[in-house]
């Protein structure tokens, strides 16, 4: 019992540790909240992953839907790309490394997990898409695996996220 205590407080100083926004100026690192299938939250740094676009699960009062390719039924795919982000990122420390802020104040950063980008995960296991418009093609090819193989969205129909929100301003 004593053991597992003294864990629990270094784990508890740790995180303290690696939480304080003074720990690198540079970097955001922490354990994150996620947001939506493209946002996540750490250390109340709101972080957009950059050059990737994912489905809506709630924008301005709607959600995204795509419709299953054999039953039509629709299929809320912004909270399906949600989920998939929260499995990925459950209880694990994630580095960000920031490059910019949007127009809604958010930073921009590309963020990993290990040595392993979330972005390129996200986007080669279907459930993003590469924001060409951002991103300059850097998770094309991510985005062919997941579509040759059909993976995550690329088994619906769907509008890109950025088209459904042009529709939906």
């Amino acid at each position: 019992m004593k053991r597992l205590s003294q864990t629990l407080c270094k784990i508890f100083i740790l995180l303290i540790f690696l939480s304080s926004e003074s720990f690198s100026k540079d970097k955001i690192l922490g354990i994150a909240k996620v947001i939506d299938g493209d946002t996540i939250l750490i250390n109340n740094f709101k972080i957009r992953f950059s050059g990737i676009d994912a489905p809506e699960s709630y924008f301005k009062g709607k959600s995204q839907t795509c419709n299953s390719i054999e039953s039509g039924e629709k299929i809320f795919c912004g909270d399906i790309s949600k989920k998939a982000l929260k499995d990925k990122v459950k209880n694990q420390f994630i580095v960000c490394i920031p490059e910019n802020k949007d127009r809604y104040n958010r930073i921009i950063a590309e963020c990993f997990i290990e040595k392993e980008s979330i972005s390129s995960y996200m986007v080669r296991n279907g459930y993003a898409f590469d924001y060409a418009k951002y991103s300059k093609g850097k998770y094309q090819s991510d985005q062919n695996f997941a579509k040759e193989k059909k993976l995550g969205l690329w088994t619906m129909k769907f509008e890109y996220p950025w088209s459904w929100r042009k529709m939906n301003k």
